[in-house]
């Protein structure tokens, strides 16, 4: 089975494959893992993982300077259902709409916005980086086994608000509550990293390779 981790430009996406290949070596399961820009290999993907680094505008500039991306991941996610795992702002991009730099559309297949996290009167840093604890607001085959107070690493500017909060299954506190993970049929996102997340992170790639 293949598993095609989207290189559009951004994100540390060795790591990531690392991570996904550790998750694979460890249950004995039968994976390859690719990084590709090739609108091919996404095609004969089983799964597909997008990441995402910096912002919403020069993410999704990325995507669209890769003649058909944008069509493979709608006809793959939407038509053929298969499974995806956006990570931080690769997440991000299955909004409607983004707002960081200027008004970008997304994806939109979570219907929704990315707008800059607004912690009020806290007194907290932005960005929101490093470790945080997790809390569980909705049940997800993919983040099933993450359990209240575990620990991932995250760092963003910018929050994913679903219009759906059925959607948001994750959320952790800083501040405010922010929306940590997101899922939606075959679609799963985490605001967080789960290659730089260890034990949390690993557990839920390989509940992502198990589906």
């Amino acid at each position: 089975m293949l598993l095609t981790v989207v290189d559009y430009g951004v994100g540390n996406l060795r790591s990531i494959a690392k991570s996904i290949e550790k998750a694979n070596s460890d249950n004995c399961l039968n994976y390859s893992v690719k990084i590709s820009s090739d609108v091919k290999d996404i095609k004969k993907s089983d799964k597909i993982v997008l990441p995402g680094q910096g912002s919403f505008k020069a993410c999704k500039s990325g995507m669209d300077n890769i003649m058909g991306l944008q069509n493979e991941l709608n006809e793959s996610v939407l038509i053929k259902k298969k499974p995806i795992y956006g990570i931080c702002a690769g997440m991000q991009l299955f909004a409607t709409t983004g707002y960081e730099e200027e008004k970008t559309l997304g994806l939109n297949w979570i219907p929704g916005e990315v707008i800059k996290l607004n912690l009020g009167i806290s007194k907290l840093k932005i960005p929101h980086m490093g470790w945080n604890e997790l809390k569980i607001e909705n049940n997800s085959k993919v983040f099933e086994g993450v359990s209240n107070k575990d620990h991932a690493y995250f760092i963003h500017s910018y929050e994913f608000i679903p219009s759906d909060e059925k959607k948001v299954s994750i959320t952790t506190n800083y501040g405010k509550d922010v929306i940590a993970a997101v899922s939606s049929e075959n679609i799963f996102g985490s605001q967080f990293h789960p290659e730089k997340s260890q034990n949390t992170g690993i557990k839920i790639l390989t509940n992502f390779l198990n589906l």
